[in-house]
């Protein structure tokens, strides 16, 4: 029996990391989990442990390469954004992976945006929000500033993905999807790295950039395989779409954060935008994507133990409750009369403040909150589709599955199509997807994404 040609990804998330193998009509035929080990910093701040995520790379690979059912083709990277490795002229990291939410000092922010225009006109200038550590570029001007030996000794800083894939291939190079994830690094007008970052010398330490698509051979021992440069999981999520659909559309990726991608938007961001959370992300073809987000998912896992915990019910009865027709009329009519319906966008959704006591049973509640929650959705997502060309809306992720949600969403969007988009690892299979021209001669199947179309009406005007 001959070996299945395969490509490997790595999808490394904050808390979940896993492997995966494909084949080329990109059917998992293999995966496991990697344990996730924290440390602490200097500060004592927790962060990654850059050793074990190191060990975990390799050894995943030694274990692959064992298996003579499967012939290795291809090897590529996703991970979360925000996150610099720092190494030497060796390869050798020379710092923690410092965690993006490690507090940033108030008064080196403070002098960075007087030095250079303020906050509102970076903001603008790079599309992203001021973010803190969270804006990478920070990160590493943090460095320069408050340990200038360490910024000597650094060669490049790569960003997460970039680094897994120096690991395997032993070159250095930066990627579009990583340096436009809410860094501040770029300048989305003139597509180029921003003047501040000249000024301050930062581009010397930026490895080239390469396209999402180049690939380069493995210097690990036992194969002749290809080694993608890695990318940004947003980004790579998107990937499977982008190929599939080419009439304009969003993308609502739902989880902790529910963040809407707009590949068709290409306005530059308003301070307006920029102040309500929304920022650009570069896909894997350097285009810019508008988004916007709302920390839903978050919300949700709260506001369901305060509703089972008052209605002493399970939380697990909220998986699988039915949409009620009915009640989402009732809920309206009153919202209408109580001018609900267009209140501003918020961090949180109107329910936070709602009396758990005014509601008959745990269902009524639980609807109210889930229309509260779509409404949000709708000002969020609002903010990115200030255009008429979009047509479809497709929801993926935990919310996909939420036949409440679907339903709200469907009847808040009339005259767009809504979709719940069901793909198993959108992540990695983008990241697959994102070299396949290197590993795999079969085209690319049109069955990656099962759709369900979701339309509602009520006898309520909104």
């Amino acid at each position: 029996m001959s070996a299945i040609p395969v490509i490997v990804v790595f999808d490394v998330g904050k808390t979940n990391k896993k492997i995966f193998l494909f084949d080329e009509d990109y059917k998992i035929v293999f995966e496991r989990s990697a344990r996730f080990i924290e440390m602490y910093d200097e500060d004592g701040d927790l962060c990654e442990n850059l050793e074990s995520l190191r060990l975990s790379v390799f050894d995943s690979l030694r274990e692959i390469l064992k298996r003579k059912e499967f012939e290795i083709k291809a090897i590529n990277f996703s991970t979360y954004g925000a996150s610099f490795v720092y190494i030497d002229e060796y390869g050798k990291p020379l710092a923690p992976l410092y965690n993006y939410l490690k507090a940033y000092p108030e008064e080196l922010e403070a002098s960075f945006y007087a030095a250079y225009g303020g906050r509102e006109t970076i903001s603008a200038e790079t599309a992203s929000p001021v973010l803190g550590s969270l804006n990478s570029g920070m990160q590493l001007y943090r460095i320069k500033k408050e340990k200038p030996d360490l910024y000597k000794q650094i060669r490049y800083a790569l960003h997460l993905p970039q680094y897994l894939s120096y690991l395997v291939s032993g070159v250095e190079y930066s990627d579009l999807t990583s340096i436009g994830c809410h860094t501040q690094l770029w300048d989305f007008k003139q597509n180029d790295y921003h003047e501040w970052v000249k000024k301050e010398g930062l581009d010397q330490k930026l490895a080239p950039i390469a396209s999402a698509d180049q690939v380069f051979p493995s210097e690990f021992p036992g194969n002749q395989y290809q080694v993608g440069i890695g990318l940004h999981d947003s980004s790579a999520a998107l990937i499977p779409y982008l190929i599939n659909f080419h009439e304009p559309f969003v993308l609502i990726s739902t989880g902790t954060w529910c963040i809407t991608m707009n590949p068709f938007n290409t306005a530059a961001l308003t301070p307006a935008e920029l102040a309500q959370d929304c920022l650009c992300y570069l896909q894997y073809k350097g285009k810019p994507v508008k988004a916007s987000r709302i920390f839903a998912g978050y919300e949700h896992e709260q506001q369901v133990k305060r509703i089972a915990a008052h209605f002493k019910q399970n939380i697990g009865r909220y998986r699988h409750m039915k949409y009620e027709a009915n009640i989402t009329e009732e809920l309206l009519k009153v919202m209408k009369e109580r001018q609900e319906l267009d209140l501003p966008l918020g961090k949180e959704s109107a329910f936070s403040k709602r009396d758990l006591a005014s509601f008959p049973s745990d269902t009524f509640a639980y609807h109210q909150f889930i229309l509260d929650l779509t409404l949000q959705q709708k000002a969020s997502s609002s903010l990115v589709m200030a255009n008429e060309k979009v047509k479809r809306i497709f929801v993926d992720g935990g919310f996909s599955k939420n036949t409440i949600y679907m339903n709200m969403l469907a009847l808040l969007f009339p005259e767009l199509e809504v979709f719940a988009a069901s793909m198993a690892q959108a992540t990695a299979i983008g990241t697959a997807l994102a070299i396949h021209q290197c590993w795999n001669s079969k085209p690319i199947p049109n069955d990656l994404i099962e759709l369900k179309y979701y339309t509602t009406h009520t006898n309520q005007e909104l």
